[in-house]
């Protein structure tokens, strides 16, 4: 059923305003028979975060920001799904319209700003999944009108660490005022001294939950320097990079559209995202692993943000453009590439062109 609607109901739901398709996609999958996701090549399996990922193929937060069809895209054949952004309390975000697609560029802009049922309702709806298995993310964020941001997330690490396969720290939305200043060095060790000393202290009762930070792609490369330095000193367990960005590339075709203010995703975004990711790679020079997100729309995408770094990689822009029909296709290009040699296991494939992208001129 679900590939039945992803290839009559795609183009059908292109005619929509982008967020009314996407809600009518979620109401697809809610009633959508219950499927298990079909066994895979053993050769993606990927440990990483201490957990066990049948794939390295995840959907990024964004599509399921309210956990209410975790389990219908891990019968998708997605090796995991990060719901969010969740903030403590429900908010509506930004006035609509607040999502544009750039059609000619195979992109979108969104200015959401964390639109959330809020953590009640997000805790209720993925302990009521406990026990169903799969691994399911949570990227948690503040309220905007908060009056202390870092007490929001440490607030909401401690609420769904018992319910989470890892919990990611989104301090890069663009889209709520300010919160990129939580990057700055500074504030983001006092933020992650606060969030590992509660992970610490619930771990008895909550168990070892990785705690993974979420990073722009607009960054400096002396701001990267001094967030991975923490990084690495408050010990996280990884990395994901990165967010929407803030700058429009000039290739843009779609120039009218890309004045609209707020985060560009999708197939512009791929030379920046993943530049920033080997920046990254190098830095961390392997204290944890990193999740490699932005612009991939083919295995031969995945295949580059791996090689660039990545352990794991996200996608979400490009399913309104490919569908679903592109996670079964991205992973058939990985196992592709084990079969023709290029390496034994994927991980063998992780970062072998991140020394040699950083010395290549800066992307547009």
């Amino acid at each position: 059923m679900i590939g039945f609607f992803d290839r009559l109901a795609r183009p059908l739901l292109r005619a929509f305003d982008p967020e009314d398709a996407h809600s009518l996609a979620i109401k697809a999958l809610r009633f959508a028979p219950g499927r298990r996701s079909p066994a895979g090549d053993s050769r993606l399996t990927v440990r990483a975060f201490g957990l066990n990922f049948p794939n390295p193929v995840g959907i990024a937060p964004g599509f399921d920001k309210h956990a209410e069809v975790a389990d219908a895209l891990l019968g998708l054949g997605f090796g995991f799904v990060e719901i969010g952004t969740v903030t403590p309390l429900p908010q509506q975000g930004n006035p609509r319209p607040r999502v544009f697609r750039l059609e000619p560029d195979q992109a979108v802009i969104n200015r959401l700003g964390f639109n959330s049922h809020g953590g009640a309702a997000v805790l209720a709806r993925l302990a009521a999944r406990a026990g169903r298995g799969g691994i399911v993310g949570v990227n948690v964020g503040a309220n905007k009108d908060s009056s202390d941001r870092s007490a929001d997330y440490v607030r909401l690490f401690e609420q769904f660490a018992p319910v989470a396969s890892y919990v990611t720290v989104n301090i890069s939305s663009p889209n709520t005022p300010g919160l990129r200043e939580l990057q700055r060095a500074s504030a983001l060790d006092d933020l992650l001294a606060r969030i590992v000393e509660t992970r610490d202290r619930i771990a008895p009762r909550a168990g070892p939950i990785p705690l993974l930070l979420k990073i722009a792609p607009d960054l400096t490369l002396t701001d990267l320097d001094d967030i991975v330095g923490v990084a690495r000193a408050r010990r996280i367990d990884g990395m994901i990079v990165g967010n929407t960005t803030l700058s429009r590339p000039p290739a843009l075709r779609d120039q009218v559209t890309a004045k609209q203010a707020g985060g560009l995703s999708g197939r512009p975004l791929y030379p920046l995202s993943t530049r920033m990711l080997a920046e990254t790679y190098v830095r961390v020079e392997g204290a944890f692993p990193l999740i490699g997100a932005g612009g991939i729309d083919s295995g031969a995408a995945a295949l580059g943000k791996i090689r660039a770094g990545a352990n794991l990689v996200q996608l979400y822009s490009a399913l309104i453009y490919h569908g679903l029909a592109l996670v079964g296709g991205i992973k058939a290009a990985l196992s592709g590439a084990l079969d023709r040699g290029d390496a034994k296991t994927l991980s063998d494939l992780v970062g072998v062109d991140a020394a040699a992208m950083t010395a290549e001129k800066w992307p547009a």
